[in-house]
């Protein structure tokens, strides 16, 4: 048995305590007149309460109310409150120090006792004292009411424990229930009950237990059996007994040398607890009354033990504080295997548990002679090869392993027939008929075999700490600062990672990713230990298991929460009591708790799941989710801001005011201005105001400004805009307002001299306004001004002409120009409702199949796969009557002549740098950049065998274009021209070669040839597939990787072509040849696509085979589409499919296709060429034909001829 510290305080003397039933909250009692409140979990100090004059002694909670008990040398009680914090009230009529006091559990009674031998019970509502119990000739140190019938237990130094029956005192403080009486309540009446010495006849002894030799400290009631406990001066503890009738003493727990101060039962186990100024706290089995465990503190003397009600917690208050612990650890050892878990149940049983079914078995084994009466269980590690189960118990040095076999039937709990023993701290299989055990002590690893034999042995570094299981025959050493990967059968460290502490290790289903706990944190690992993230609680953490998808599911002592490998984590479930989980299986949370037991939290796993789609860009799931899901909260929508998707959020959030921030950072200022008509408010019109300005809409700027009622700003957008008549219009509304201010600023915006001088004499300024009337020429008004005013002022003297004033020239301005904004991907989605394209992108990483026909090179992680946007492309459209040869040249060829199918410049005085790049290449694309077309057209016809050149013509002027550079001269003289080299820095002539254009832009192409494929547009599709072809037939890289990534996109073209192809011949037959249609159908899924887009092949192919009824086929392939892609609309289509053909396990029309056969598909007619045939290569792509297509060109690229003898392609130069 081993006691684990939950927490501790560091303080003056501590003198009682006590524990709230149901929060994680401890109240100590200090002698400095102080009473604190404790949260243990977070080790947190929640509040003082300073209210006694004296050392306080007792307190404790009320079961129910949010109110607490106290009691002090000052002789007074308090009754605090938990919500105000503040004493409520004080009961007084003790005439001695208090020494315990206690709630009743159903009535609103308080319970004290006090040195001046007295018992007395208060009604803390009415806030009198009811009851006061004499008896005992000494202090009463303990008083404590039974915790369900009407007993008080009190404890004294007069050497005797007394029971008391207060029944009488129930009956006449509660209501009456009826006013008839029975005879037998008569009868009762009428007898003389027995009376204290002042006459109390409501509460009287019961029982006087004697026994003890000197004071008794303690008594206790067993939560639930007719048991008292009691602890004396005389060091023993007593165990006694009593009926309706008398109580007796059962026996003696003997082993304390000094006083015992305290002694309380287990809440739910048979032991008893006890603490002596000797210094230590013992364990005593309440069965046999024999010592268990004892656990000694050095330098402080204990004054009390309490025990949560409930929980396998207590808390002892010494000289130095408050300790909480707790015995042994309540995680149930157990074991996962498939469907199964593998548990020892609270009566030390092995069970098990069918995940498939939701079912609990029978105990198998029974463990109880397994290692020491109270030893428990710490690990299970199941070998299904041979039926058997490792079990490990004790720690330390009593550490021990038993290897047990089980029974082939489940009986009933057995005792286990064949045990073989050992020590170890830990044991695991690692193979069918191999284990390992560590022994901590001598840190040495053996490897033994079923006997139970050693045959091997591994001394390990001292510092390692703890070995925990992995996979593949490889364990996890554990030191105090890092974990590292050890493999068994080599004798090797594999990898190390810095972890502090890890107390348990738990790998993902698919053993990628492997989750270590340690006390406060979760660190998330690759398999080899390369370290993903950290998430770290406050509170403990217990266990932990890995969702299908990939997210942590692990639990504190309180809550679910889950943990993404980004770092995001957040809660799922609110827990009443710790459980640990074992495995989760879709909305399921299989966990076992602590009494031993399997329980199934069901769970809403929608909010990881979104988060999980948000953060790897499965839009599909994420629209999905938001459609079918009632995800809302401001948690959601800060995290989807937090992740820059506002546009998401935006779709279903209600609230205006969020609304409103949301299409603000969205740029939608539609919605923006509908919700702040809702909100109208000044603050939001001028956010509008001013985003609206940012993108130039002036039209939302000026509504804005209206609401606002800002004139002024409105004046100068009209000028801005030159709206003449809205300026009038504003000279006007100034006016109106007697705004002389606003009126003149606005006649100066519309250049109105005479309303201007009007104003500035209504104003008062005269002088202003003859000035103005004489520099404009208005001599009339100017004169009429002069009369006015005084002419010594007014004379100007001299003056020129009158000033010309500007008009606005052209229309009113409109919203400044800007490109026109398209919906996103995941709007038009979500707007249209159809989701089925984003499904398809969204499993290309989730769901790969091992035995994939995936295109067989590396994967394509530098290629531009992401074909995520929905925006509309023109593509590359290929068509031949545009290409034809016969065609006028670009331009560019203007200073060029055509001779012997090359191209030479006119001009002599620049030949030296094409010189170098013929010299210096070694690819058709150089000759091509060079103008040397029939050089490069004989090199391809050489390497890969090209004799249709006309669908090349536009890549030729591509390549030889663009790296040609013609700077306009001065009059009279002509361009100047340069050309682009490759690298511009080379000094060397012998390293210039060409810039060629094509491979940067491949990602991009790649993308809109896999738009076209979704958008059903294949003819497109295909043209750009050809059109990446041609760039890279006249392509020149110089590192490998590129090259290599070169020849993996080709051998994707092809396949994309190819099954494209056969797509379009299917919906070319006549509807009446149904075998060609399913061939066909059969053969598009042979193409080797990407998984993403093989679903849609599946699908087809699924479809047609069950619509005419081909069941055995349309198996075969719904069977495969579930490979790929488990779950979403298809796969529910694809389920439903297969259950119903497995039914019928036929096919209707018999066609020439054999799923399991080796083949391949000739690119020609469209039929399979079986492992053995015949066949012809063509030499770029690599794509096959039936021999009579040999001389043919190619179906595929349209420029290669087939069977040919050919070189290859020949992309890289070294220069």
């Amino acid at each position: 048995m081993k006691m684990l510290t939950k927490f501790e305080s560091k303080s003056s003397r501590a003198k009682g305590v006590a524990f709230h039933p149901t929060r994680p909250w401890v109240l100590v009692a200090l002698h400095l007149s102080i009473i604190q409140l404790w949260d243990y979990r977070m080790g947190t100090l929640i509040d003082r309460f300073e209210d006694h004059e004296g050392p306080v002694r007792c307190v404790n909670f009320h079961p129910t109310q949010p109110l607490f008990v106290s009691g002090s040398d000052d002789y007074s009680i308090k009754v605090w409150s938990l919500t105000s914090r503040k004493c409520i009230f004080t009961l007084t009529g003790h005439l001695d120090y208090l020494r315990n006091v206690s709630f009743h559990h159903d009535l609103p009674w308080i319970l004290s006792c006090s040195d001046d031998q007295t018992i007395r019970i208060w009604n803390w509502q009415n806030r009198q004292e009811i009851a006061c119990l004499t008896g005992h000739n000494h202090y009463v140190l303990l008083a404590q009411f039974h915790p369900s019938e009407d007993l008080i237990v009190s404890a004294s130094l007069d050497l005797t424990v007394r029971v008391w029956d207060i029944s009488g005192l129930r009956k006449k403080h509660s209501a009456p229930q009826s006013q008839q009486h029975s005879f037998e309540d008569q009868m009762q009446r009428r007898q003389l009950p027995q009376q204290d010495i002042f006459g109390n006849v409501n509460a009287v002894v019961k029982y006087v237990l004697e026994g003890h030799d000197k004071g008794v400290n303690w008594a206790a009631f067993h939560p639930t059996l007719p048991l008292i406990v009691s602890a004396a001066d005389d060091r023993l503890v007593k165990l006694w007994r009593m009926s309706d009738t008398k109580a007796w003493e059962v026996d003696t727990c003997r082993g304390h040398t000094g006083n015992v101060i305290c002694a309380v039962f287990h809440p739910h186990q048979d032991l008893i607890l006890s603490v002596s100024d000797d210094k230590t706290i013992r364990v005593w089995d309440l069965n046999k009354r024999t010592p268990v465990k004892q656990f000694k503190r050095e330098n402080d003397r204990f004054w009390m033990i309490a025990n949560h009600p409930t929980m396998n917690l207590f808390a002892t208050c010494h000289d130095s504080g408050l300790m909480v612990f707790k015995l042994e650890r309540e995680r149930p050892a157990h074991t996962l295997f498939q469907n199964k878990l593998y548990y020892v149940n609270g009566e030390k049983q092995l069970q098990s548990f069918d995940t498939s079914r939701d079912e609990t078995s029978m105990p198998m084994l029974s463990m109880k002679k397994i290692g020491k009466a109270w030893s428990f269980m710490k690990t299970l590690s199941y070998n299904s090869a041979e039926n058997s189960m490792l079990v490990t118990h004790g720690d330390g040095d009593n550490g021990m392993y038993a290897l047990l076999t089980l029974p082939k039937q489940i009986t009933g709990a057995l005792e286990p027939s064949d045990i073989r023993l050992g020590e170890a701290n830990f044991a695991c299989f690692i193979s069918r008929n191999r284990f390992v055990t560590f022994v901590k002590s001598s840190k040495v690893l053996y490897v033994k075999d079923m006997n139970n034999s050693v045959t091997k042995s591994i001394q390990l570094d001292l510092a390692i700490t703890d070995v925990l299981n992995a996979n593949g025959g490889r364990v996890i050493l554990v030191r105090n600062h890092s974990v590292t990967l050890y493999d068994v059968q080599q004798k090797k460290e594999l990898n190390t990672m810095s972890a502090n502490k890890i107390k348990y290790a738990v790998w993902s289903p698919d053993g990628n990713y492997l989750a270590l706990l340690s006390k406060h944190t979760v660190t998330i690992a690759t398999k080899d230990l390369q370290h993903v993230t950290s998430l770290h609680e406050t509170i403990r953490v217990k266990s932990a298991a890995w969702d299908e998808s990939g997210v942590l599911l692990y639990s504190t002592l309180n809550h679910i929460k889950y943990g993404l490998l980004n770092g995001d984590n957040g809660i799922i479930k609110t827990l009443k009591d710790t459980l640990y989980i074992v495995k989760i299986l879709g909305n399921k949370v299989y966990c076992l708790n602590r009494q031993g037991q399997a329980e199934v939290v069901v769970i809403d796993p929608t909010e990881y799941r979104f988060k999980r789609s948000l953060v790897n860009k499965n839009f599909a799931e994420v629209l999905r989710i938001i459609k079918n899901s009632n995800l809302v909260g401001q948690n959601i929508i800060a995290y989807i801001q937090k992740k820059g998707y506002s546009e998401i959020a935006l779709q279903f959030v209600q609230d205006p005011e969020t609304r409103f921030e949301l299409a603000l950072e969205c740029g939608d200022l539609a919605i923006a201005e509908t919700e702040a008509e809702k909100l109208d408010s000044k603050k939001t019109w001028k956010k509008l105001a001013d985003e609206a300005l940012l993108q130039g809409n002036v039209e939302v700027v000026e509504r804005a400004f209206q609401r606002l009622q800002l004139f002024d700003k409105l004046s100068f957008l009209y000028l801005s805009k030159g709206d003449s008549e809205r300026l009038n219009k504003m000279t006007v509304i100034a006016e109106a307002q007697l705004n002389p201010s606003s009126v003149l600023q606005n006649t100066i915006y519309t250049n109105d001299v005479d309303a201007r001088i009007n104003a500035l004499a209504k104003g008062g300024l005269v002088s202003l306004a003859y000035t103005l009337a004489v520099t404009t020429g208005r001599n009339e008004i100017a004169e009429e001004l002069l009369q006015a005013g005084k002419p010594e002022d007014l004379n100007l003297g001299v003056t020129g002409a009158p000033l010309q004033v500007p008009q606005p020239v052209g229309s009113v301005a409109e919203n400044w120009p800007l490109k026109p904004s398209t919906l996103t991907s995941f709007e038009s989605a979500f707007k249209s409702g159809n989701l089925d394209d984003f499904v398809e992108d969204s499993k290309i990483e989730s769901h790969t199949e091992s035995g994939s026909t995936s295109v067989p090179t590396a994967a394509f992680n530098d290629l531009a796969l992401d074909d995520e946007s929905e925006q509309e492309d023109a593509g590359w459209e290929l068509d031949e009557d545009d290409l034809g040869i016969d065609d006028e040249l670009d331009d560019v060829e203007a200073d060029f002549v055509e001779a012997d199918g090359a191209i030479v410049e006119t001009e002599s005085g620049l030949e030296g740098e094409i010189t170098y790049w013929l010299r210096n290449n070694k690819t058709a694309a150089g000759c091509a950049a060079a103008g040397a077309f029939e050089q490069a057209a004989s090199l391809l016809n050489k390497q890969v065998g090209v004799v249709n050149f006309a669908p090349l013509r536009k890549r030729f002027m591509e390549v030889y274009s663009s790296n040609k550079l013609y700077l306009p001269g001065v009059d009279g003289l002509p361009a100047m021209k340069s050309y682009i080299r490759k690298r511009d820095d080379e000094d060397s002539s012998d390293s210039f070669v060409p810039f060629i254009p094509g491979f940067e832009e491949m990602d991009e192409k790649l993308s809109s040839a896999f738009k076209f494929f979704r958008g059903n547009n294949l003819p497109e599709a295909i043209s750009v597939f050809r059109d990446i072809i041609y760039t890279i037939t006249l392509l020149s890289v110089s590192e490998d990787e590129k090259e290599a990534k070169c020849e993996d996109i080709l051998t994707l073209c092809r396949e994309y072509i190819l099954g494209l192809s056969i797509e379009l011949e299917r919906r070319s037959v006549e509807t009446t040849d149904v075998k060609r249609n399913l061939e066909l159908a059969a053969y598009f899924t042979r193409a080797k696509l990407q998984n993403t887009h093989r679903v849609n092949a599946l699908q087809v192919a699924m479809l047609q085979s069950f619509k005419n009824k081909n069941y055995s086929s349309a198996s075969y392939f719904a069977g495969e589409l579930l490979n790929i892609l488990p779950t979403g609309p298809k796969a529910e289509q694809a389920k439903k499919i297969r259950a119903r053909s497995d039914t019928i396990a036929s096919d209707a029309i018999e066609i020439d296709f054999d799923p399991y056969a080796d083949f391949d598909i000739c690119c020609a007619s469209f039929t399979p060429i079986y492992k053995g045939e015949e066949e012809v290569l063509e030499a770029l792509v690599g794509a096959k034909y039936k021999v009579e297509y040999k001389g043919l060109v190619c179906r595929i690229t349209n420029i290669t001829c087939v069977g040919v003898p050919a070189s290859g392609l020949r992309i890289k130069n070294e220069c």
